[in-house]
């Protein structure tokens, strides 16, 4: 549960590695400051700023912007580091605001990299200040802490900086400055969207004229630099960049401490610019068509002036305004998705396996891995106002909710095309090419797939599974074959729990296999007694704590019959389909996204053959 601060509310952090978000009406600058024990800093080499972003433990933003992310990493501060400050400030000579009270409050959240929040805390009481401290974390009894500060400076950057023991604050507030009016770092300027008049009782984003689609897990600053060219080799051509055209877009362009999370966060980025640009647009489109009622109706009220020319003329002249805003909001849009369109062209490129689709070249270059990747890709995502610009769907591993391959009759645009012996293949075979991709993006023997197939109806689908050698042997057939799997796990829960809440690990029978284990389970309800289902009932939601995760294959109208004794099953499961559905519902904007399965391209062998190495790799080590 977050914890929502008020100024001088302390909360324990029991994470090292954080994020930091900052959340602004206008562009600001997002710093941060190291401390002694007394809380001063030591001097420029204790400051990290838009000009000098990174400094052990702790990156910031390189640009003034209205959203930010920085990364802390507590673990790697110096001993002698005890305080981080999070500065916020006003930049001069950008146009925006002079002072904090001429704005909305800011808000602060110190979220683990999963994106929960830990604390949160909104910057309110501020008037003529132009730079605020907003949070501190702090060293307490060998752990540490955040504290909501808030404590705000008329005099700027350099005041701020002179209080916390800087020697030369004014300097260091003019190269700050510096930084952000010339370029230092690359601020992108929000969209415009089409202004309404003052008189229209329009959204406060409309009235403004200003939508900004930033999103705070991308960095959306200056790429970071190429490696130089080697003596003699020619420079590479560089697209210019200006007020009119955007900055060519790089991948891995987002805070984080490696490529990877970079790239993860980049995409969720992507995903919340493409959220927010359609959510815009759907928005101009409602105003734009309620005032043209609303003329209308003004028009149609009078008897004397509904009908003849001057009334065809006022109508006229509503349908005329309806069209322009609707224009306009359009070409924001255009613009903006051929952005992100840009944008996703060139992630896509440089995604690793875990992220990638299965028709990507870097597949071809697959080798085992050493380490556990931070997510796994589950499909893609697009909306209806482009449908040719997708998202990959990711989702950070270790899974933290078992899956629901739907095989019932789907809602999108293939419903109707295919009969149900057709979608049930399919839906195993969106199974297997999951369970491959987990098998390959895992370490050898760090991940173990068991599938339970009561009636045998899944040979085909599991054959790459089976060849490899990946799956150590076919799945036991009947009622007896599904209650020895489900025992053997419920166990494997039961025997882990109690080591891990008794600290006793060690304890643990040398025969139990520890790895991630993954469970298949097709064609359900069919073979399940009530046992079974309470079993499966218990894996969802006490197997993934300790590494048990669920992916069922089931119609479910089927398991309906059933009744309520399914329904926390199906609700603690996340449902996916094997063909195109529009059915992933998003509360914050208010869409429906259509989810398209990653499965492996007709005709491919690149399944086969990753798994051959999957296989091989475990064989050699005895597994």
């Amino acid at each position: 549960m977050t914890a929502e601060l008020v100024r001088g509310q302390n909360h324990p952090l029991a994470e090292t590695r954080l994020e930091i978000r900052v959340s602004a009406a206008d562009a600001i600058v997002a710093g941060a400051t190291l401390g002694d024990a007394d809380g001063r800093v030591a001097g420029a080499r204790s400051v990290a700023h838009p000009a000098s972003h990174k400094l052990p433990g702790l990156e910031v933003s390189r640009q003034a912007a209205a959203e930010h992310r920085l990364a802390v990493d507590l673990g790697a501060l110096a001993e002698s580091v005890h305080h981080v400050n999070v500065l916020l400030a006003l930049p001069d000579g950008v146009g925006g605001p002079a002072r904090f009270g001429a704005m909305a409050a800011p808000f602060v959240a110190v979220t683990g990299l999963d994106g929960s929040e830990v604390a949160s805390y909104t910057v309110t009481g501020l008037g003529s200040e132009s730079a605020v401290v907003a949070l501190e974390l702090y060293r307490r009894q060998g752990g540490w802490k955040v504290r909501a500060v808030g404590q705000g400076y008329a005099g700027g950057l350099a005041a701020m900086l002179h209080d916390q023991g800087l020697e030369d604050a004014t300097g260091m507030a003019a190269a700050i400055n510096e930084a952000v009016t010339q370029g230092m770092a690359r601020s992108v300027a929000p969209p415009q969207a089409p202004a309404a008049p003052a008189s229209d009782p329009a959204p406060q984003a409309a009235r403004s004229g200003r939508v900004s689609y930033r999103h705070p897990g991308r960095q959306a600053s200056a790429p970071a630099a190429a490696p130089e060219p080697a003596a003699g080799a020619p420079a590479p051509a560089v697209a210019p960049s200006g007020p009119d055209r955007p900055a060519p877009p790089v991948a891995g362009d987002a805070t984080g401490w490696t490529l990877d999370e970079r790239l993860y966060n980049q995409v969720w980025g992507m995903f919340e610019d493409l959220a927010r640009s359609a959510a815009a647009y759907r928005s101009a489109v409602d105003f734009a068509e309620s005032r043209l009622e609303r003329e209308l109706d003004q028009v149609l009220s009078d008897p004397l002036t509904r009908v003849g020319p001057e009334a065809d003329a006022a109508r006229d002249r509503a349908r005329a305004k309806r069209t322009d805003l609707v224009e306009q909001a359009r070409a924001v849009l255009d613009r903006d998705l051929a952005q992100l369109a840009a944008e996703s062209e060139v992630v896509e490129h440089a995604l690793p396996p875990a992220f990638a689709r299965w028709d990507s070249p870097v597949w071809q270059g697959y080798q085992l891995p050493l380490e556990t990747p931070l997510a796994l890709r589950l499909g893609d995502l697009h909306l209806p106002e482009r449908t040719d610009l997708r998202i990959p769907m990711l989702v950070r591993l270790p899974l933290e909710r078992g899956l629901w391959i739907d095989s019932g009759r789907p809602s999108g645009p293939e419903a109707g095309l295919l009969d149900a012996d057709e979608l049930c293949g399919r839906a195993m075979e969106t199974a297997v090419a999951h369970a491959a991709r987990l098998l390959a993006v895992h370490p050898v023997g760090d991940f173990t797939v068991q599938v339970i197939d009561p009636a045998g109806a899944a040979g085909a689908a599991l054959a790459p599974l089976l060849a490899s050698g990946a799956l150590r042997e076919p799945p036991a057939p009947g009622a007896q074959g599904v209650s020895a799997v489900l025992d053997r796990l419920t166990q494997r829960v039961d025997l882990v729990q109690m080591a891990v809440r008794s600290g006793a690990a060690d304890a643990l029978p040398p025969d139990l296999d520890t790895a991630e284990q993954l469970l298949v389970v097709n064609d359900f309800p069919h073979g399940f007694d009530d046992r079974g289902v309470t079993q499966l009932r218990y894996l969802a939601d006490e197997g993934p704590s300790v590494g048990v995760h669920l992916m069922m294959v089931a119609d479910r109208a089927d398991a309906r019959a059933y009744g309520p004794l399914l329904d926390p099953l199906w609700r603690a499961l996340l449902r996916i389909t094997p063909v195109a559905d529009d059915h992933l519902a998003d509360p914050w904007v208010g869409h429906t996204w259509t989810y398209e399965p990653s499965v492996v391209p007709r005709g491919s062998d690149v399944l086969r053959q990753v798994l051959r190495q999957v296989g091989q790799a475990r064989q050699a080590y005895g597994l």
